[in-house]
């Protein structure tokens, strides 16, 4: 982990403490669960690489001057979350890349915990503390599995600071379903991530079928993401 934090600083600019003309953080959160094996791992790390580069996602993220602050970290139990890619401003095409890269090469921290996805937006939030300073702010938690260690997502919301910070899901359906806490009853993990997860106007979850289909829906869930970051600025009273 000491190697890609320091590739980052070597192949990245260091990013002002405020950013007056940032239209979005966006932080991405990526599952490393025990469900989740050694190649399944390998699709979520090459596939969010590859669409990261995706000359529909790069558009997605210049299309407008005002550039989008990006972050991606891995989680699975309540204390294991570890930094992919530190802050950092996408400016270019050249900015994805170089960022792209740092995620392909990373290597996974842990595989051994329970999903505690919770702990991963609580998190995530601490993140966004710390981020440049944008119009908006957007969560993406990635996963397969619901929540089966620590506080919940909802319990994360109350006590973290969560004011105008929207949270995205990218549920990974393989042949399993998930028990509502509620109800007791099956569902998929997309629905669970409906009920559970989601958080703030416009929050939606993509879906995955499957590890194998983790690129493609990465690549469509960024485009919503990014544009909708667009059209909310542009909505915006001056």
């Amino acid at each position: 982990m000491i190697r890609v934090c320091t590739l980052v600083g070597l192949t990245l600019a260091s990013l002002p403490a405020k950013a007056a003309a940032c239209r979005l953080a966006l932080v991405l959160a990526m599952d490393v669960s025990s469900s989740v094996d050694e190649e399944e791992d390998r699709l979520q790390r090459a596939g969010l690489a590859a669409a990261l580069i995706a000359p529909e996602v790069q558009a997605a993220f210049l299309q407008s001057p005002e550039p989008v602050a990006l972050a991606v970290f891995e989680w699975s139990g309540r204390y294991n979350q570890a930094m992919l890619l530190d802050w950092v401003m996408i400016t270019s095409a050249q900015d994805l890349l170089a960022s792209a890269t740092i995620i392909g090469r990373s290597k996974r921290s842990t595989s051994e915990f329970p999903t505690a996805l919770g702990h991963a937006v609580g998190y995530a939030a601490t993140l966004l503390r710390r981020a440049p300073e944008c119009m908006a702010q957007t969560i993406d938690v990635s996963g397969d599995g619901r929540n089966n260690e620590g506080f919940t997502p909802h319990q994360a919301y109350v006590h973290f600071p969560f004011s105008g910070v929207t949270v995205n899901g990218l549920a990974i359906e393989t042949s399993g379903t998930t028990t509502a806490p509620e109800t007791g009853k099956n569902i998929s993990i997309s629905d669970y991530y409906r009920q559970h997860l989601l958080r703030g106007p416009g929050a939606f979850v993509e879906v995955a079928q499957g590890f194998e289909d983790f690129e493609r829906a990465q690549r469509r869930k960024l485009e919503r993401e990014l544009g909708s970051a667009v059209f909310s600025r542009l909505e915006a009273p001056p």
